[in-house]
């Protein structure tokens, strides 16, 4: 089935099988290996990626129900300076160990940031509450989210 989508801001068209999950595209068809792919049944979060500004795991969606939409994965969203942020923060207090679990956090932390510029821990757990971290621990991502949040808007403030 032919589909056309805007993949990172780039309008793409692929003939994809009907059942092929999105993850699969991303990385098999356009090579964008940042979206990791996990457990396959939407309990991991490392696949993460945002589809018309809502984050989804991409191994529970069909490539085919990607036609006509806005997709941002991991690579897309580099470009924006508040992933530099997200990204510093989760460096500076140690939220990254082996990393596997990182590309889905920092999109839940970026699409969460970007809905709730001051959300509470408990905000911030719920935002995050579709990806496991085995490693790290939970304690390091929500500072780094909490970090984020205050440079964030300090940023904001200084304009």
């Amino acid at each position: 089935m032919k589909i056309n989508f805007n993949i990172n801001g780039i309008v793409k068209e692929l003939d994809v099988p009907p059942q092929k999950p999105m993850c699969d595209v991303l990385r098999e068809d356009f090579g964008l290996t940042g979206t990791k792919i996990g457990c396959r049944e939407g309990e991991c979060g490392a696949c993460t990626i945002i589809m018309d500004g809502k984050t989804v795991n991409s191994c529970l969606v069909p490539a085919v129900s990607a036609d006509g939409r806005e997709i941002l994965t991991i690579e897309g969203i580099q470009k924006f300076p508040e992933t530099e942020i997200i990204n510093d923060n989760f460096k500076k207090v140690g939220a990254v160990q082996c990393g596997y679990c990182i590309p889905g956090m920092v999109m839940s932390s970026y699409a969460l940031l970007k809905e709730n510029k001051n959300p509470t821990e408990d905000e911030i757990r719920q935002g995050l509450s579709g990806n496991l971290c085995r490693c790290t621990g939970y304690k390091r991502i929500v500072m780094a989210v909490e970090g984020s949040a205050r440079d964030l808007n300090n940023i904001e403030g200084e304009n």
